[in-house]
């Protein structure tokens, strides 16, 4: 697997479309007038873009005349936002109590190293983002990781390269 891709200098003319770039601009314009835009145009826009990198904070904030510390605060705050591009497939990897003891952190390092990320982090090719969670719920089945919306229980870090290539 690839490095991991950060958020540093996006450069947003590379990064997205002038008709996504567009499609901001009439979200920002649809909602500028109004008590409360921010946070609707702030969905609306990672609708488009799938990320909000700082650049398009700042464009954001402008065109609704607000500062740019404001809109950051609210996307550092709510978890469904995010600031750096996602992957195609979301690795979350329980670490509650009945997977940590039955492996679930020999899994989560496995993980790590065959995608080179960090939990939060997004390969370069953009296929895997890893995560964390704390219970998913399917204690009998653990150690568990969710890949989307697949579950893959009874794991052993040995069987996580085969169960990632699956999702190629």
């Amino acid at each position: 697997m690839k490095a991991k891709a950060r958020n540093a200098d996006i450069d947003i003319s590379k990064e997205f479309t002038p008709e996504q770039l567009k499609k901001v601009d009439k979200i920002i314009e649809k909602f500028k007038d109004r008590p409360g835009a921010l946070i609707p145009v702030l969905e609306e826009a990672q609708m488009v873009l799938e990320f909000l990198p700082m650049p398009i904070l700042k464009i954001i904030a402008g065109g609704l005349n607000l500062p740019l510390s404001q809109v950051y605060g609210v996307v550092t705050f709510y978890s469904f936002f995010t600031m750096t591009p996602r992957g195609k497939y979301t690795v979350r990897v329980c670490l509650g109590t009945a997977c940590y003891v039955r492996g679930g952190k020999a899994i989560y390092d496995n993980i790590k190293k065959e995608l080179n990320v960090e939990e939060g982090e997004t390969t370069d090719d953009r296929m895997f983002t890893l995560e964390t969670v704390r219970c998913i719920g399917a204690c009998g089945l653990g150690p568990v990781i969710f890949v989307n919306d697949n579950v893959h229980g009874r794991l052993k870090p040995a069987k996580i390269k085969d169960v990632l290539s699956k999702y190629n």
